[in-house]
């Protein structure tokens, strides 16, 4: 799989990391953190998703790559966004953003929205209520 990491690392950049590989893994890819950075925003023991950004030495509570922290204004991307942001979505929890995160996984990342519809505990209604939340 491959992953983006970026911000406050020795060596940013394009990492190729083995399926399973953990945060901790990419920043350790990348050459470690700068000194004095605070890695408290960071869980270093979630799994990777390919093709997700990593950001190290973020604010916390924001996105990567977004303005907003606000989960009312803030669109995801469905390829890039961890398990953690996606349950920020209306009616998403802990069990739906593994199912987005493993579809995504499954099939090579999202091409449309749409796509949704096929994942495992998404009906109409739920869609309808994300979709304009989420983008790829």
């Amino acid at each position: 799989m491959t992953v983006h990491i970026t911000g406050k690392v020795r060596k940013p950049g394009l990492y190729t990391l083995a399926m399973g590989a953990r945060v901790a893994d990419a920043v350790t890819a990348a050459g470690g953190p700068v000194r004095s950075t605070a890695m408290s925003s960071v869980n270093l023991a979630r799994r990777l998703v390919d093709g997700e950004q990593i950001v190290v030495g973020a604010p916390p509570g924001l996105p990567p790559g977004l303005g907003s922290a606000d989960p009312a204004t803030t669109i995801l991307d469905l390829n890039t966004a961890t398990p953690d942001q996606l349950e920020q979505l209306p009616g998403v929890g802990e069990v739906l953003a593994a199912r987005i995160a493993d579809f995504r996984i499954a099939h090579g990342g999202f091409t449309s929205v749409d796509q949704l519809r096929e994942v495992s505990g998404i009906g109409a209604k739920k869609y309808e209520e994300i979709k304009g939340k989420v983008r790829v």
